[in-house]
C-alpha cells in the first residue's frame, strides 16, 4: 500500500473507532486535499464507504445523515415548522438526520414512519393523515418536540430521549435519560448533528 493508501485507511480507522459506525463521506477539494466526514454537511461529499450501522442506535433500519443537495429539498416544510411551533429549524434537521437519514418512507422495525418517524399513536395525537408526507410528517415531529421541550423545562437531552423512548419511561426513569442502550446513543448522536447544523445557520 502506498503512502497515499497507507493514510486513508488510517483516517478510515479514526472514523469507525468510535462506538456509533456510519457511512464515511469524502471528497477532494481543488488544492488536491481530501475530506472524510460522517456528517456530509457539504454538497461536494460523496458516499466513500458503506459500513454496517449496529442494531439500536436510531429508529429507522439503516438511517444516516443525508447529503446537503437532500437537506435542502425540505427547507421550506422544516422552516415554515420551525417558525409555526417555535422549534429550531436545526434541532428539526438533527432529528431527521438520526431518525430516517432523509428517507421519506423509512419505517422502523417498530412501526415507526416517515422523515419524522412517527409512531402511528403520535402521528394520530398530531393529526398525521399521512406520516410518509414530508410536510406532514415534519409539521408533526415538530409539535411532538415543542411539547417535549415544554413538559421537560426546556431539557433538550430529556426531550429527545422522550423522542426516542417516550415521554412515559423518562418520566419512569425520574426525569432522566432512560437506561437503553439506543436511547443513550441516539440523544448524544442527535445532539452532535444538532451543533453541526446549528453552526452553518
Amino acid at each position: 500500500m502506498g503512502r497515499k493508501g497507507g493514510w486513508i485507511a488510517a483516517v478510515m480507522l479514526a472514523l469507525l473507532a468510535g462506538p456509533a459506525r456510519a457511512d464515511i463521506y469524502a471528497f477532494t477539494d481543488a488544492s488536491g486535499i481530501m475530506h472524510f466526514s460522517d456528517v456530509p454537511d457539504d454538497s461536494r461529499y460523496a458516499l466513500f464507504l458503506r459500513t454496517p450501522k449496529p442494531a439500536g442506535t436510531g429508529a429507522a433500519t439503516g438511517a444516516t445523515p443525508a447529503a446537503a443537495p437532500l437537506r435542502e429539498h425540505y427547507r421550506s416544510y422544516i422552516d415554515d415548522a420551525a417558525r409555526t411551533y417555535q422549534v429550531e429549524a436545526a434541532l428539526l434537521r438533527a432529528v431527521i438526520s438520526a431518525e430516517s437519514g432523509y428517507d421519506p418512507r423509512a419505517v422502523s422495525p417498530r412501526g415507526a414512519m416517515g422523515l419524522m418517524q412517527l409512531m402511528p399513536d403520535t402521528a394520530r395525537r398530531y393529526g398525521v393523515a399521512d406520516p410518509y408526507d414530508p410536510a406532514q410528517s415534519i409539521r408533526g415531529g415538530a409539535q411532538y418536540l415543542r411539547d417535549l421541550l415544554r413538559l421537560f423545562g426546556n431539557d433538550l437531552k430529556l426531550a429527545l430521549a422522550a423522542y426516542n423512548a417516550g415521554e412515559k419511561a423518562v418520566v419512569r426513569y425520574g426525569r432522566r435519560i432512560p437506561p437503553y442502550r439506543e436511547t443513550r446513543a441516539y440523544v448524544p448522536r442527535v445532539l452532535r448533528y444538532y451543533r453541526q447544523f446549528r453552526a452553518q445557520m
